[in-house]
Parts: C-alpha cells; sequence; structure tokens
C-alpha cells in the first residue's frame, strides 16, 4: 500500500466518487501531503455512535473527533514530556461560560456554534442528546449514571443558549463525567427525522451518520477497510485543526503497518506488537511514545458464578500460575508497567492502579488446585479480543502453557473485534483477558465499573460483595464531602478487598505507544486512549 492509495481513496470521499487521483490532487500535491493524514491501525469502528449497542473502542476515535462535549479538559505536561489531559481542570467545548453552583451547573453555549450540515446548535439539542445518553440504556446510560447523571428531568433548558444541569447528590464525578465522549452533542431534528416508533433514538441513522458540530465528519466508512474524516471548517470548539484530511486504513497485518510507516506510506500508527515499538525506538527514524494508560490494567478474569471459578483457590492458583515476568519480557518488551510481586500484602498507598502481592509459584498453585479437589485439572476456554491480536495472542499463550502445568486445559477462543464487547459483556466468558481503563483517573471510578454489583457492565466477572459495594460508595462520598482519611480508608479496603478475593488478576499497567513520522507533532495523550487528530500538524 502507496501514499497515493491513500490519497487515491480521499479522492473518491470529496469527489462522491472513485475519481482518479491525479484529476484532484495534481495542483496542490505538497498542500495535500501536509493536510492529510494517512493512519494504519490493526482494527477499527464498528459504529460511528458512541451511544450504539456493543460500540467497540475504535468507535471512540469517531466520536471524539465528530462530536462536541459542553466542556472538556485543559492539557498540561505529561510522562516523558507528552502533552497530557489535566483531570481535574475544564474548559468550555461547546460552552462558552459554566457556572457550578451548588446543586447544578449552568453552561452558556457559544452563538455561533453550528452542526456540520450548517443548523445551529441549541440548548434543545443539548438537552435532547443528553436525554439521550441517561435513556438509551446499555454502556452509555450507565457511563453517565457514574457521575450521578441519571434523570431526563436533570437537564433543564433556560433559553435557546443555555441549559442547566441539576445535580441528585453531590457527586466529585459529575462535572469530569460531563467532559468524557458519550455525553457528545448531536443535532437532534435531523435525527428525529430518521428515528421511527423502534428506534426513537434514531441508533440505526447515527450507526452510519456523524451528525455532531466536531472538527471533522465521515464522508467515507467501509466496516473494516477505512475511514475517511474530513474537517469541518466551521467549527468553533478549539482552535480550527491544520489537518484537513484523515484517511484511516485497517491493515490486519503487524508487518504490514510497521512496513507502512518505516517506508513513509503511513503517518501515524498505535497498534502494533511492543517488540516493533522497542526497535523503532531504537532505530530513531520513528517518533515513539510509550504514555503509562491511565487508571488502566491489563487483566485476567474469571467467572466467579462458574464452577470451577466460583471457588477462591481455583482462582487464586490461576493467579500463582500466570508467567507474569515472561509476558513482561516476551509480549510487552518492557513497555508495560508490572502489576505483580508488590512486597506488601495489602495496599500501602491509597491508588490505584497498584500492584498484587502474587508471583509465578508453579508449587504454590498446584497445591492449591489440590486443595479446591482440582487435582486433576479440568478444561476451560480463554478468550481474547481479536482486534488487538498483536499483545492478545501470544499472552495468552503463554498463559495457556502455564495453565496446562497446573492442569487447566485452556482452549483459546479469538472473538473478532466487532463482536467483542457484545459478547464479552454476555458474562458467560469462563476466561478471558481483557484490558480497562477508568475514562475518569481515580480509583472509586473504576471500581465502581469494575467491582460493584448490580449491572455493572464491565463487572464481567459477576462479581458480587455487599462488602465491596459499600466501600466503593463510602469512598465516593468521602471524596464529595473532602474527607480525605475516610476516602484514603475505604480506597485502601476496595482494593485490598479486589485482591483477597481476586475475581480478575492484574498483570500490567500497558503503555499506550504511538509510532509517528518525525514530521507529526502535536500528539496529546487522552483517557480514552484513542487518537486526537485536532491538535495533530505535518510539517
Amino acid at each position: 500500500m502507496k501514499r497515493r492509495d491513500f490519497l487515491k481513496a480521499a479522492t473518491g470521499a470529496a469527489a462522491g466518487t472513485m475519481v482518479s487521483g491525479p484529476a484532484i490532487w495534481s495542483a496542490a500535491k505538497a498542500d495535500a501531503r501536509s493536510e492529510t493524514l494517512p493512519v494504519v491501525s490493526e482494527s477499527g469502528p464498528n459504529n460511528l455512535d458512541i451511544m450504539g449497542v456493543g460500540t467497540n473502542v475504535p468507535s471512540y476515535e469517531v466520536a471524539w473527533n465528530c462530536y462536541d462535549r459542553l466542556i472538556t479538559h485543559e492539557m498540561k505536561e505529561g510522562p516523558g514530556g507528552v502533552t497530557y489531559y489535566d483531570k481535574d481542570k475544564f474548559k468550555g467545548e461547546l460552552a462558552e461560560d459554566m457556572n457550578i453552583g451548588d446543586m447544578s451547573v449552568t453552561f452558556k453555549l457559544k452563538k455561533n456554534a453550528k452542526f456540520q450540515d450548517g443548523t445551529p446548535v441549541t440548548a434543545k439539542d443539548v438537552k435532547w442528546s443528553l436525554d439521550r445518553s441517561v435513556s438509551v440504556g446499555g454502556f452509555p446510560t450507565f457511563q453517565m449514571s457514574a457521575g450521578s447523571l441519571t434523570k431526563p428531568e436533570q437537564f433543564v433548558v433556560v433559553d435557546d443558549n443555555t441549559v442547566r444541569v441539576d445535580f441528585l447528590t453531590k457527586d466529585k464525578l459529575t462535572i469530569p463525567d460531563l467532559a468524557v465522549i458519550v455525553p457528545s452533542i448531536i443535532n437532534s431534528e435531523l435525527v428525529k427525522k430518521n428515528a421511527t416508533e423502534k428506534d426513537p433514538w434514531g441508533l440505526e441513522y447515527t450507526k452510519m451518520n456523524t451528525v455532531g458540530s466536531g472538527a471533522y465528519k465521515v464522508t467515507k466508512w467501509t466496516a473494516g477497510t477505512e475511514v475517511i474524516m474530513e474537517r469541518n471548517d466551521a467549527w468553533v470548539g478549539g482552535p480550527l485543526p491544520k489537518i484537513k484530511r484523515v484517511i484511516w486504513r485497517m491493515v490486519p497485518q503487524a508487518g504490514n503497518r510497521r512496513a507502512l510507516l518505516e517506508r513513509g506510506d503511513a503517518d501515524i500508527s498505535y497498534e502494533l506488537p511492543n517488540q516493533d515499538f522497542a526497535e523503532m525506538k531504537r532505530a530513531g527514524k520513528l517518533n515513539v511514545t510509550s504514555v503509562p494508560i491511565s487508571n488502566g490494567i491489563q487483566y485476567l478474569g474469571m467467572n466467579v458464578t462458574q464452577p470451577p471459578f466460583n471457588n477462591p483457590k481455583v482462582r487464586e492458583a490461576v493467579a500463582l500460575a500466570i508467567p507474569y515476568q515472561k509476558i513482561i519480557d516476551a509480549v510487552m518488551f518492557g513497555l508495560a508497567n508490572p502489576m505483580f510481586g508488590a512486597a506488601a500484602n495489602a495496599p500501602t498507598e491509597a491508588k490505584w492502579p497498584h500492584a498484587t502481592k502474587y508471583n509465578t509459584d508453579m508449587a504454590k498453585a498446584k497445591a492449591l488446585m489440590a486443595e479446591a479437589g482440582m487435582a486433576a485439572g479440568f478444561d476451560t476456554t480463554l478468550s481474547f479480543d481479536l482486534g488487538f491480536a498483536g499483545v492478545n495472542e501470544p499472552m495468552c499463550i503463554l498463559i495457556q502453557e502455564a495453565l496446562a502445568q497446573i492442569g487447566i486445559r485452556a482452549t483459546i477462543n479469538k472473538i473478532p473485534g466487532a463482536n467483542w464487547r457484545t459478547e464479552l459483556n454476555k458474562k458467560v466468558l469462563p476466561l478471558y483477558v481483557n484490558i480497562f481503563s477508568g475514562w475518569l483517573d481515580y480509583p472509586e471510578y473504576f471500581f465502581y465499573w469494575c467491582y460493584r454489583s448490580g449491572n455493572s457492565i464491565f463487572n464481567t466477572m459477576n462479581y458480587s460483595s455487599p462488602e465491596m459495594d459499600k466501600l466503593i460508595a463510602g469512598a465516593r462520598t468521602a471524596a464529595a464531602n473532602g474527607d480525605n482519611a475516610a476516602y484514603d480508608k475505604d480506597v485502601k479496603g476496595f482494593v485490598d478487598l479486589a485482591f483477597t478475593d481476586i475475581p480478575r488478576i492484574p498483570i500490567y499497567q500497558p503503555y499506550l505507544n504511538v509510532a509517528m513520522q518525525k514530521n507529526v507533532s502535536g500528539f496529546q495523550y487522552w483517557f480514552h486512549r484513542r487518537l486526537d487528530y485536532r491538535a495533530m500538524v505535518k510539517a
């Protein structure tokens, strides 16, 4: 695949038909190269709407760049000098003013904000979009509930240019939750025209069409193959991006993605084996950034409602069998923070991620299997997201080999990336590897998503503990009231309980690795781990 192929694809999107490249590009070839960003990745979006059913992680990239939120984060310098979002500081995106009261926050909208079809953005659009987010169900609605945003009545139109969000309770996470991807503001009248009685929120229409006011709009999408985004020149959410066109291609083979980068036919990629990133760093021909993923853990999950993983001794045996250091060395090539082998048995700090006490100990693992009545072992499946096979597959092979040594015969189950979230949320997979990073970088937020009982969709282990629920709720209340001592006690308490009950086994905190051409700058690290094209520049 050559650069001209990327440009030819963009030409087809811009012209509406597949016109040959030179007819469009020859007059301004240099400008076209500097204003077009060819991107390659292993997998792509399965939905253009963040609120869609089973929307996968690559879809976040579309939503972030094509839609606005009321507010966004300020930026700061992060690890390694990388530009990094400031989790505690906010600024307007669609809002030009934010006034936080005791039990509400009021937003004044930018009067010149328009959707990508030229329709003005109004407070009615904001309310309808927020109503949609708390009503549509699934992940979006649960995400909003994480910030105590649960009822349409909380969103009030004050006038055409002003909207108020009322608080149900004092919650430290409410304002940050308005800056994540889910509460994107959409063109409500356009979507309502394309909604149906069975689909009142227009999810089928927005699955295939971007209808926001964001910096980019999707002009072509071929699922599993490519996404083409064009700049929205009327965007007022921030400085107008320098990149006019993004050509994002899905290239399944990691070797091909690396070759495209090294030949200069692609400008950026963020899904390669860590060995490739390590080698490219040493070679120095590309810029490679490596940033620890905020509030993120790669883990091995076990369904604690299904035998034999309902037995704590079996779960602990698995925790002692994992070849942690081999995974760090042979899969991650050192580009990860170990989450194992802590010196203390209990958490020493009120923080997350936090390393467990576990280390590889086959003798102890075998003894626990015998104590659990499983000396003969058992058969199971070990599942992973094929959309991120570069890391998941070699890791699962190492885990499979290690578990076999204690009698656990695991058949590897490769689930296509487009189906992964749906299959994971069925909560029937007995054993699986996955990564989770909390969008809001607070321990109680991570545990609210992953360990709380009830309809917590990322509690894919089906774990339930009244004590855990009490500790999570206590930390949230303490945070809202500024009670630091109670907060520290509750955070240490729920981390300790998670490591004692061990429904999921932290392996490492991954890095977000991104390889770019030397003439590409402006990379920013965001909580959602996807590219933000709005700040990128090509020399």
